[in-house]
């Protein structure tokens, strides 16, 4: 009896399965389910799709043209396909979208695009049965009004513009068209290129980034790439033979020397230190802004970005905040704004985990916005310092963090990563090494004692970028024990400056603070004939060991080499230079 029970369950569970996978796939079809259930099936597209494209021009001089079409029926691309270099004129891409479960039976979504002068039905193989419609610009869309394909990986759910010969899209599912939107411009204009995302938007799962299993992780700073919107122009550009390189395409340029280190160090993570993007000649901020991304992207190395005084400089750039927000939404970023009431946008911090399976924090990596230009021009020339507001909230942070730190069984180390150096670089007394001191320091005119903060908390190491040229680190002179030091939250501070704990009464030296020295051809160089780098940092947690080198963008096999290597950590500890 109760064999037959059991048997006849079966038989039933399996009809039944049987029954909604015929449903599911004949409305996945069809359209055979009502749209509240069919809505919450995984084959719907969560989004809108989009149901027509087209290019609308106007001009300043003529009162009745209008770059806006009807906003209840059509959403704008919030670009200027001139780039506003249009004396008169102006031209802007427009789509309609609608909810999957708001298409009516005589809509189209349309399925295809492409851009060209010819007709794909006529010109391209296998489209000649293909109905393709015309619209400004050169775009031809191919749609459709079969139930099923609005939730077909066919169909397109997004639509964007991408500006510049060498632009790039590495965001999942999006295509970025060969060919540029074709439109009236000079030859100084930057091309409009269309990119279209096809099916379900991809989420990617988050990254969690962790030491490697002979415990060590390897973390490749790159400082001022300046990228720019098109191809740019090269600056102090020189060869291996030491002479200036005329006729130079700086964007592509630099991504050659960025692709080169990354295949052959491997990072684990990647810091990029501000100024990303030549603010005023990246009128598309998204388009410069993608194209130090996507080598990370490809390789599927996760990275975190704090902004230069460059990267939100230009009239038309995207602010520091939309900017994050791009960041965010992109594969392997590990970006975030931080708290919102803090000065500047980009204060947080990366944990670093141990091999796998522990969920212990091995490496902390601080980030913090230092800003732009002096907001007090009158009594402090140069650049913007890091706000109280912000060293309180490090403060705060890293002595929340210590409990957790301290369940690590090996040595934890903190290190921080800025834009623009502190005021202690340019100290009289500091030790200079590994690296060159070619131009004047341009840290802010105030001092917010950052400096000391980082010395109390105990990171052991700090990076920036900013001056391009020099790519040295330094030290602060280890002092002698003073007898009467002065309290400062909790420790006390040797006549010198430098830090003495009240436990071991022996001084605390560093944090280093060293350049990563500047990458991009688009930045300046010259003084003395300087070649492009980028600062590498491994951390060695079985040995509490942190070494530094340099990659340099010269001579041959010189681009392979390590340069200037240097102990900066042991056993936990700064170490002096031998």
């Amino acid at each position: 009896m109760t064999r037959r029970i059991t048997r006849t369950a079966i038989q039933i569970g399996s009809f039944i399965v049987i029954v909604f996978l015929l449903i599911f796939l004949a409305d996945s079809r069809y359209k055979v389910l009502p749209s509240s259930i069919h809505s919450a099936l995984p084959t719907h597209h969560a989004g809108s799709v989009i149901t027509d494209i087209t290019v609308t021009f106007c001009s300043t001089t003529n009162p009745f043209s209008t770059c806006r079409l009807d906003p209840d029926k059509w959403h704008r691309i919030e670009k200027d396909l001139y780039l506003h270099s249009g004396w008169v004129r102006s031209a802007w891409l427009h789509v309609k979208r609608k909810k999957e479960e708001e298409l009516k039976a005589d809509d189209q979504v349309v399925v295809g695009v492409r851009v060209g002068r010819l007709d794909p039905g006529v010109g391209e193989v296998g489209q000649h049965n293909e109905r393709w419609e015309s619209r400004p610009g050169g775009i031809w869309l191919l749609r459709s009004s079969k139930r099923h394909d609005s939730d077909s990986e066919k169909a397109i759910t997004g639509v964007d513009v991408l500006f510049g010969a060498d632009a790039v899209d590495p965001r999942p599912n999006w295509v970025l068209a060969q060919t540029p939107l074709l439109l009236s411009t000079s030859p100084e204009v930057q091309v409009a290129r269309l990119s279209t995302r096809h099916g379900t938007p991809r989420t990617e799962k988050e990254t969690v980034p962790r030491v490697n299993k002979d415990g060590k992780f390897k973390i490749l700073q790159i400082s001022d790439t300046h990228f720019s919107t098109g191809t740019g122009v090269c600056r102090d550009a020189i060869g291996a033979d030491g002479q200036p390189i005329t006729n130079c395409e700086a964007d592509p340029r630099t991504e050659d020397f960025l692709e080169s280190v990354l295949d052959d160090e491997l990072p684990d993570l990647v810091v990029l230190s501000g100024d990303q993007i030549e603010g005023p000649l990246a009128p598309d901020s998204q388009s410069a802004l993608f194209k130090a991304a996507a080598p990370l992207i490809e390789r599927s190395i996760p990275y975190a970005a704090i902004f230069g005084n460059h990267d939100s400089e230009g009239t038309h750039s995207l602010s520091r905040s939309a900017q994050m927000s791009l960041l965010q939404t992109l594969p392997y970023s590990l970006s975030e704004p931080g708290p919102d009431e803090l000065a500047g946008v980009g204060n947080y911090y990366v944990e670093v985990l141990a091999p796998s399976p522990s969920t212990h924090s091995a490496i902390t990596v601080y980030l913090l916005d230092s800003h732009g230009l002096s907001p007090d021009e009158k009594h402090y020339r140069g650049y913007d310092w890091i706000k109280q507001d912000q060293i309180d909230w490090f403060r705060s942070t890293s002595q929340g963090l210590k409990k957790a730190h301290a369940k690590y069984s090996h040595i934890h180390l903190d290190l921080a990563f800025i834009h623009i150096p502190l005021p202690e670089y340019a100290e009289h007394g500091v030790t200079v090494t590994g690296g060159t001191f070619k131009e004047g320091v341009t840290a802010p005119g105030f001092n917010s004692h950052f400096y000391d903060a980082l010395a109390e908390e105990g990171v052991v190491a700090v990076g920036c970028g900013h001056d391009h040229v020099n790519d040295y680190c330094a030290l602060r002179p280890s002092p002698l024990a003073s007898t009467t030091p002065a309290k400062r939250d909790g420790v006390a501070a040797s006549e010198s400056g430098t830090l003495v704990s009240h436990h071991s009464k022996k001084p605390r030296l560093g944090p280093w603070m060293c350049y990563a020295g500047g990458s991009g051809f688009g930045g300046y160089g010259g003084y003395g004939g300087y070649h492009r780098r980028v600062r590498v940092w491994e951390v060695d947690t079985g040995a509490g060991r942190v070494v530094t080198w340099k990659r340099v963008a010269c001579c041959g096999e010189e681009t392979k080499r390590r340069v200037d290597e240097l102990v900066l950590v042991e056993g936990g500890s700064v170490v002096a230079p031998a």
